[in-house]
């Protein structure tokens, strides 16, 4: 298999990102969706495969952060109809009165999602979004350029840390796995925490540790060659080691934040009703299962993960064990002061 990252995103029925302004899509016929998700988290038969099902054509554009997809429906919806924000965004959209609530008789696959996933803290009976797939925030490797494989996130964030050959993510969750490694909770508020991983991310900003702060890249920095270590999502390296045996990835001994990212629909969507379907589509066992076979990460679809090769439904680096798990903790959103506070410490990191 290759994965989607290198041979692109090609398929019936779909419209790279920039190539016509999006107004016009949202003002075309009703039968197609307005898509906007991350890059390589689609199946590559997917797009086309909906569309044969059900004569509905895509338009689908990419975002590179959740700051991105955030920003760019905060003044107001151009034009999409389903998009894929994390748990914490969800929680944060449904505030901001961003997110469109699901009609459940429109997404029978909804029964689908396992029920450790189906009441979630961040959206209680599943109102407006529905779980895709989900994943550890890990550091990757190469196997060569280390003496030892990494355990903890003292390798990107202590003294012994390579100078220019470590990639970090250019998003909060930096700040958030800075606190992991202070043995904080990552969701901590605390003044002195969140001043305690400032003082270290700026200290790791010193030492010239850091080839890139990167948007969603890390993996591709790391399969280039051009880091030795890489911040990342444990899917997206599963990818990238595909690639290259020579690279593998730990789930840091400290703990690590756990995303799940879930297909919404926002206010203002032009095609509520093909959203719908496009969501249900997804949901189907066989689809799902397709879609978690390319992408490399977890979901939460009971049924569709029972169609899994096994040597992906038993790989503790996809489905990671209860005691993995339970170290990791949930992003929450609690409020934008609080948002502010990750966010301030994060510019002036980036800044520095």
């Amino acid at each position: 298999m290759i994965p989607v990252r290198r041979r692109g995103l090609l398929g019936g029925g779909l419209a790279v990102a920039g190539l016509l302004p999006l107004s016009r899509f949202a003002r075309a016929q009703e039968d197609q969706v307005n898509i906007y998700n991350w890059d390589t988290y689609i199946g590559s038969d997917t797009l086309a495969e909906f569309t044969d099902a059900t004569g509905i054509s895509v338009r689908y554009d990419l975002y590179a952060s959740s700051d991105e997809l955030f920003g760019k429906l905060r003044e107001g919806n151009p034009g999409y109809d389903v998009i894929f924000p994390s748990n914490n965004y969800v929680e944060r959209m449904v505030a901001g009165d961003m997110l469109m609530p699901l009609d459940h008789a429109l997404v029978p696959n909804l029964k689908n999602i396992a029920p450790a996933f189906a009441n979630p803290s961040y959206d209680p009976g599943l109102k407006y979004g529905a779980p895709y797939t989900y994943s550890l925030l890990v550091i990757g490797y190469r196997k060569s350029a280390v003496a030892e494989p990494p355990t903890s996130w003292s390798a990107v964030f202590g003294p012994d840390a390579p100078v220019g050959r470590v990639s970090l993510p250019n998003e909060t969750d930096l700040v958030r796995v800075a606190l992991k490694s202070l043995g904080k909770s990552l969701n901590s508020e605390d003044p002195a925490d969140l001043k305690a991983a400032e003082e270290l991310l700026l200290e790791v900003k010193r030492r010239r540790v850091v080839k890139m702060f990167a948007p969603d890249t890390g993996q591709d920095l790391l399969l280039s060659g051009e880091v030795d270590l890489a911040v990342d999502w444990m899917g997206d390296l599963r990818q990238v080691m595909a690639e290259d045996d020579d690279l593998d990835f730990v789930v840091p001994s400290e703990g690590t934040v756990l995303g799940i990212d879930c297909m919404c629909i926002p206010k203002g969507a032009p095609h509520p009703t093909a959203a719908h379907a496009f969501i249900d589509f997804v949901l189907r066992p066989e689809v799902h299962a397709a879609i978690a076979e390319e992408i490399q990460y977890a979901i939460p679809n009971q049924p569709a993960v029972e169609l899994l090769p096994a040597e992906i439904r038993d790989d503790p680096q996809v489905y990671p064990p209860a005691e993995v798990m339970a170290k990791s903790e949930v992003p929450a959103y609690r409020g934008e002061a609080a948002e502010k506070l990750f966010e301030d410490v994060l510019t002036r990191v980036l800044a520095a």
